[in-house]
């Protein structure tokens, strides 16, 4: 795992930032479904593939999935989990990982720690944690980047920073990021940003626009 502060120059750092808050809770129910690919190359068509594209690694890859993850620390909606070709497992039963998994947090929060670990998920367990909790922990932070593996098991904790079960009492801001995934080929079924009628208001964030945070 390597992780890198200030990881975007601060103007675009500002931009996606902005842009993303903007959206509010729209789309909120199905953050973690609304996923988009960004072939190697291409140009960016939002401020958030304006960051895909800072961001990028030197890796021989054919593209980024990126979608963004937007939660309320005290009702975690997603598992342990390790990232894959979801709609060619369903499929197929194939397990194909990306190249690299990785985050851009955007904002603090309360708890919502980053847990990576090389121990597999257990659907038995709340949350499918893993049998063995040795994680590596991450604390969101804006524009803090961390990359990892893509073969590894990954979660949130909780807002007190538990393994997520009941809901909690409700927070007051959500947690922000974006997920950044580089592939060796790309992910079945995917569509890019352009294609999509998804997040219209990120469209307007220009190269050229200035945003007060």
């Amino acid at each position: 795992m390597k992780i890198a502060d200030g990881a975007l120059p601060a103007p675009l750092f500002r931009r996606v930032l902005s842009a993303v808050r903007s959206l509010g809770e729209s789309g909120l129910r199905t953050t973690y479904q609304t996923t988009f690919w960004m072939p190697a190359g291409a140009p960016p068509s939002c401020v958030v593939e304006e960051a895909v594209a800072a961001l990028w690694p030197r890796l021989d890859v054919a593209g980024a999935e990126w979608w963004l993850s937007r939660m309320y620390t005290s009702n975690v909606q997603v598992d342990f989990h390790q990232d894959r070709d979801e709609k060619l497992s369903v499929r197929t039963g194939a397990l194909v990982h990306p190249v690299t998994s990785s985050v851009l947090f955007l904002n603090r929060c309360r708890g919502g720690l980053l847990a990576v670990t090389d121990q597999p998920p257990n659907p038995r367990n709340p949350a499918m944690a893993p049998d063995r909790l040795e994680l590596d922990l991450v604390r969101p932070a804006p524009n803090r980047f961390v990359t990892f593996d893509g073969r590894l098991t990954h979660g949130v904790l909780d807002a007190r920073n538990q393994i997520p079960g009941a809901r909690l009492p409700p927070q007051p801001r959500l947690r922000l990021a974006v997920i950044i995934n580089f592939w060796a080929r790309r992910p079945t079924g995917v569509p890019c940003f352009g294609e999509s009628r998804a997040y219209p208001r990120l469209r307007k964030w220009r190269r050229d626009r200035s945003a007060v945070v």
